[in-house]
């Protein structure tokens, strides 16, 4: 009877104000509640029409992702294999990155590649996935814990860094990747330092462990070994200079390292102080090979300028395009010199400033002493003055009763080659190495036996 009179007040048209009332007040329904209810179910309908809508537009999204990522992957698989030997990148317009794509400039061995993606495992820590390709494999950042900033230099940070699995202590090496270039490319300079680092493997060169990545493609790591000091900090703050047999054990080893990269085609070109690491051990060992490249025979034009100022050959200063190995020999010069007298053998604020430095210890060259000096292009441009004399045996005696710094005759003769003017006749490293310096009393101090030292590069939190 009740659903008979509803039916009838929803078919009326003419229907009263009190008789609605009356309905509603009885409980059993009328229009106003019904038509809440009608309401209700359209408004609950179109919100879940929406989440749908929404999840339908999620999942799509979701396996686009997908399908760009897999695309992705399959796309440096390829490039990876499309060279028996390696990679071949393309520079960027500055030359100082690269796009992680196929080009004919710079060419990455196979083995780079595979240490990069992860090729060289090890058992501890998780493998990720970042968002470069070239990267798949490597582990994260985070199973590092950082212990104290060690230096910024032109190519990267270093950080002291342990692994929470193993203890280990490591250097963290972050590739400088500036404003654009994580959009444009991977930095060349982390390119050939990592290749050189992987071709040459000796005792006195600086190991790189393995790459590590972090939240971006932008965060890349180089995990080397870690050392207790780097030459120019520790002498900085020594009270006396090295003995004769400790200036003899760090030369050696120093020139083993120069001897082995050239043997193996290599050019540090940036050989200084701040880039030889010596550790508790006794051991020294080269690092930084941002600028390091292979040279061949005959020689090419190269990039100018290279090498830090204070240890620039003078034929770069000069401005010669064509340079060989002579160019770290001189630098193994400036180093052993201040070795011995805890200062820099040449420093100047201008490349100008520095020949005349250089001009007024070694005398001036000329014709005789370095055919073809007169052609230089700086030399055609600039008279720098004349000083008639070399005067090393001044600044390096042969005895010393104070306890200073001395260099007997054969050490003399051995600092005087590797800083020779003309690049033909300097002395090499392999020379170098078989001199009679490092035959006479004293003997070079073994390894084992080397002072050790307060850690410098444990001081900046």
């Amino acid at each position: 009877m009740a659903s008979s009179r509803k039916r009838d007040r929803w078919a009326s048209s003419d229907s009263s104000d009190s008789n609605s009332c009356d309905d509603d007040d009885d409980g059993k329904g009328g229009g106003r509640y019904d038509a809440d209810v009608v309401a209700k179910d359209v408004h609950g309908a179109s919100k879940r029409e929406r989440k749908r809508k929404k999840k339908k537009s999620r999942r799509r999204r979701q396996r686009d992702e997908e399908k760009r990522e897999h695309d992705d992957t399959n796309d440096a698989k390829k490039r990876k294999s499309e060279s028996c030997d390696g990679i071949q990148l393309r520079p960027t317009e500055n030359d100082h990155h690269v796009n992680l794509s196929s080009s004919r400039d710079v060419r990455v061995p196979n083995s780079t590649v595979a240490f990069l993606s992860g090729g060289s495992s090890t058992p501890d820590g998780e493998r990720r996935r970042s968002h470069e390709p070239l990267f798949d494999g490597c582990r994260s950042v985070t199973v590092y814990k950082r212990l104290n900033r060690i230096q910024e230099g032109t190519y990267g940070v270093v950080t002291r860094a342990k692994c929470d699995r193993t203890g280990d202590v490591v250097a963290l090496k972050a590739v400088k990747m500036g404003k654009r270039e994580g959009k444009e490319g991977f930095p060349i300079t982390a390119i050939r330092e990592i290749n050189v680092l992987l071709a040459l493997r000796h005792p006195n060169i600086i190991r790189v462990r393995e790459m590590v990545v972090g939240g971006s493609s932008r965060s890349v790591y180089m995990v080397m070994d870690y050392m207790e000091h780097d030459l120019k900090t520790l002498m900085s703050r020594m009270k006396h200079s090295f003995s004769q047999s400790e200036v003899k054990c760090l030369l050696r080893q120093l020139l083993s390292a120069v001897e082995f990269m050239h043997r193996h085609w290599y050019l540090h070109r940036d050989l200084k102080t701040s880039n030889l690491l010596y550790g508790n051990d006794g051991i020294l060992r080269v690092c930084d090979f941002g600028l390091a490249r292979k040279y061949g025979d005959p020689l090419q034009k190269y990039t100018q300028p290279v090498v830090t100022l204070w240890y620039r050959a003078p034929e770069l200063l000069l401005g010669s395009e064509y340079y060989s190995t002579p160019v770290d020999m001189w630098s193994v010069g400036c180093i052993f010199a201040e070795m011995l007298t805890l200062d820099p053998l040449f420093s100047a604020k201008t490349e100008v400033e520095q020949i005349k430095v250089i001009y007024r210890l070694l005398g001036s060259p000329n014709e005789k002493r370095w055919p073809g000096y007169s052609q230089l292009p700086i030399v055609r441009q600039v008279h720098f003055g004349t000083w008639p004399r070399n005067r090393l045996r001044e600044m390096f005696p042969r005895t010393s009763l104070t306890g200073g710094f001395y260099l007997s005759d054969l050490g003399l003769d051995l600092l005087s080659g590797m800083l020779g003017y003309d690049p033909e006749s300097r002395t090499t490293a392999a020379s170098a190495l078989a001199h009679g310096y490092f035959d006479e009393s004293p003997l070079p101090r073994d390894v084992v036996l080397m002072p050790t030292y307060a850690a410098t590069n444990e001081g900046h939190a």
